[in-house]
């Protein structure tokens, strides 16, 4: 079989709410939303990713636009199935002559169940996967900060990704402690509109909300080097007329309130049920956000007020997930945490 290995090739999936990133021979090759474009009659795939994006609430009735990852897990098979195809496609822009079979390693949320473990997988092995390995994404994220999960010390990963945050205590390779709450970027953008149709009767669309949080979005009133304030634009409910407001961060960490305090919960009850042993490692360690949300303004100097330790946001949080898959794929044989 030795001729045919050169035809196999491997890829490291972060398969993730908001955005799917694919590593390949250790290079970031694909970086894009998690979002497709389908013509209705034919269910034919139109447009993957930012095109796809770009279409997103302002498509007609012959199209639509469908995110087929809610909450982490693969909502809609077909689409999410589609989805890594198209993507997949985009490593080669021009066809093989043999197409490749592929060795991929995927990540899930530590919250996942067996039946959406199963979807995750076959939805790989449609679009051409060979093998399959699966990682939790606390693991992952451990890996891409440069943490060695494999020794005897406890670590605490805080990943906000899009439609969940995971919070786990890692230590000997393993997960030891975790609680996963789906509340996470896409309900912080949730938020944000919810706040701007309350106090100003706006209405505004995710992609706009999602900007505002990119521009704007804050956990503290008093920031140190506070952003200007931004103008947004929307439908007026009172008037039903297209208008545009000013919106100052102080807004938005007002309206993003109330989700924050859900985490810094979660991290109380994950810091609860954690080993004594591990919770003086991680006293001494601090606590690291990855993940979008990790982003976020002034997140950690919230969470270090709150919790007293102290809080170290990972560098490019936003792939430190995949970075971590893909150290993972090329120790596919050392590592015990890969469920096959």
């Amino acid at each position: 079989m030795g001729f045919f290995n050169f035809l196999t090739q491997e890829i490291a999936i972060d398969l993730g709410t908001a955005n799917t990133l694919i590593i390949h021979n250790d290079q970031v090759v694909v970086d894009e939303p998690s979002i497709v474009a389908i013509e209705r009659a034919s269910g034919k795939i139109v447009a993957v990713g930012k095109k796809a994006m770009m279409m997103h609430e302002k498509t007609h009735e012959y199209l639509r636009t469908i995110r087929p990852l809610k909450d982490g897990v693969i909502a809609d098979f077909n689409a999410a199935e589609g989805m890594i195809r198209e993507l997949i496609k985009m490593i080669y822009p021009k066809k093989p002559l043999f197409a490749p079979s592929w060795r991929m390693v995927i990540c899930i949320p530590s919250s996942i169940t067996e039946v959406e473990k199963r979807a995750v997988r076959d939805s790989a092995e449609q679009a051409g996967a060979k093998e399959v390995y699966l990682i939790h994404e606390p693991m992952a994220a451990a890996l891409g900060i440069g943490i060695d999960v494999e020794e005897p010390v406890g670590n605490m990963i805080i990943d906000i990704g899009g439609g969940t945050t995971g919070i786990s205590v890692i230590a000997l390779a393993g997960i030891v402690c975790d609680q996963s709450i789906r509340i996470a970027g896409d309900e912080f953008t949730a938020d944000i509109m919810e706040a701007l149709r309350r106090y100003h009767s706006l209405l505004i669309g995710e992609r706009t909300a999602e900007q505002i949080k990119i521009h704007i979005g804050s956990a503290l009133k008093e920031l140190d080097n506070p952003p200007d304030d931004i103008p947004v634009n929307g439908r007026d409910l009172v008037t039903g007329i297209p208008k545009q407001i000013m919106v100052s961060y102080q807004e938005i960490a007002e309206a993003l309130d109330k989700s924050i305090f859900k985490i810094e919960e979660a991290i109380l009850k994950a810091l609860e049920t954690t080993p004594p042993e591990l919770a003086s490692d991680i006293y001494r360690r601090g606590l690291y956000l990855t993940g979008g949300g990790a982003l976020l303004r002034g997140l950690d100097k919230r969470l270090t007020q709150k919790i007293k330790l102290p809080v170290h946001v990972a560098d490019d949080p936003l792939r430190a997930v995949v970075r971590g898959t893909g150290i993972a794929l090329k120790h596919v044989g050392k590592y015990p945490f890969l469920m096959q």
